[in-house]
């Protein structure tokens, strides 16, 4: 697909999902209707507040009666920070959707794949817009200089569970566009990448995934990245950023439980390594040109919806879990900022191997040519 052709989907997507958080976020009011709490209930309405609050417009009450008096500054602030953020919802998924266009159009055999990657993106494009907009939201509450880190980490993390709701819709409209345009393209290109090669790149990326996942991420390495001591000042409290922007997952080795519960405990981590190892497989196939952008784009996408994977699984096998409901479930699936660190590391380095190997298996190939023409 041409980079025109996959212009039109990205920036139809690019442009409901913008809208359809905007509009979501101007519903918060509505929360506060006489009849909502006996309708949803008390725990349904605080947790429908706590999904649109992030991508709502209208100032919260704290903001409206500013220390000193003079809230004119901080409900500047605050409106700058929600411009920022869906500006840059808008930039980063239309950017993102527009090379997934490109690269993995939705054709047959594709389209699977395609629709995933354009719903992981989505809240690949929501935590950018969410991190860039931060500092302007700190800063209107009057915290810009007090815990600005930790505040920051906090703040990477809001409004997912409501991009996870809206991401399927758009992705599903965005590929169905795309579909429609791909139509009248013509053929498009299969990638033709030795198995070998394929396998190497695939476990190279997963093993950086596998790094943050189980070596990082365990309780003891993880604690002393988030209390370490990085100096003084303003940056003397980094560890809670660190933490989201490093560590995938949260575990400790089988004390204090039987193997069996461990083991299971564990299943899930197991299973965020497997799809990705499958994932980062197929990649290369599915693409129409196998990049270093689009192969890190590819990763960062099959990372996130392989830790949803895992959390789905871990709902599941947690005692009460599927009990909990639907907003439970919502509320718990999306990967964190991390995602998107490793995602980038292991695209690059999954690129990098498959390319090195499949160099490799050419030259071997040309210098047993002779040989077997003498044969």
């Amino acid at each position: 697909m041409t980079w025109g052709r996959a212009a039109i989907p990205a920036l139809v997507g690019g442009l409901l999902l913008t809208a359809l958080l905007w509009w979501a976020g101007a519903s918060t009011d509505a929360l506060h209707l006489p009849g909502s709490a006996d309708l949803l209930g008390g725990e349904g309405v605080a947790e429908l507040q706590r999904w649109l609050t992030p991508w709502a417009y209208d100032p919260p009450q704290p903001l409206q009666y500013a220390p000193g008096g003079d809230g004119t500054h901080y409900l500047d602030l605050f409106h700058t920070a929600v411009q920022i953020r869906f500006g840059a919802l808008f930039g980063f998924f239309t950017v993102g959707a527009l090379f997934l266009m490109r690269w993995l159009p939705p054709v047959a055999g594709r389209v699977t794949a395609a629709l995933l990657a354009l719903w992981a993106w989505g809240l690949a494009a929501a935590m950018l817009a969410m991190t860039v907009s931060a500092p302007w939201q700190i800063a209107a509450y009057g915290h810009g200089s007090y815990r600005f880190l930790p505040n920051l980490a906090g703040e990477t993390t809001e409004g997912r569970p409501l991009v996870v709701v809206v991401g399927l819709i758009v992705s599903g409209a965005t590929v169905l566009l795309g579909r429609i345009i791909a139509r009248d393209a013509g053929p498009l290109p299969w990638q033709e990448v030795p198995a070998r090669a394929a396998r190497l790149a695939a476990t190279a990326g997963t093993a950086m995934i596998a790094l943050s996942l189980l070596v990082l991420s365990y309780v003891s390495v993880a604690a002393a990245i988030q209390t370490a001591p990085y100096g003084g000042g303003f940056f003397s409290e980094p560890g809670d950023l660190l933490r989201e922007w490093l560590l995938l997952g949260s575990w400790s080795g089988p004390a204090g439980m039987p193997f069996g519960e461990w083991l299971l405990a564990r299943l899930p981590d197991l299973l965020v390594l497997a799809v990705v190892w499958w994932a980062l497989r197929l990649l290369p196939g599915l693409l129409t040109r196998v990049t270093v952008p689009a192969m890190v784009v590819g990763t960062i996408c099959a990372t996130l919806v392989a830790l949803t994977a895992g959390q789905l699984l871990r709902m599941a096998t947690v005692g009460g879990g599927p009990e909990w409901g639907l907003r439970y479930l919502v509320g718990g699936i999306g990967g964190g900022p991390a995602a998107l660190t490793w995602g980038l590391i292991a695209g690059v380095v999954a690129a990098v191997t498959l390319r090195l190997s499949a160099r490799s298996a050419a030259a071997s190939g040309k210098a047993t040519a002779p040989g077997a023409a003498q044969g």
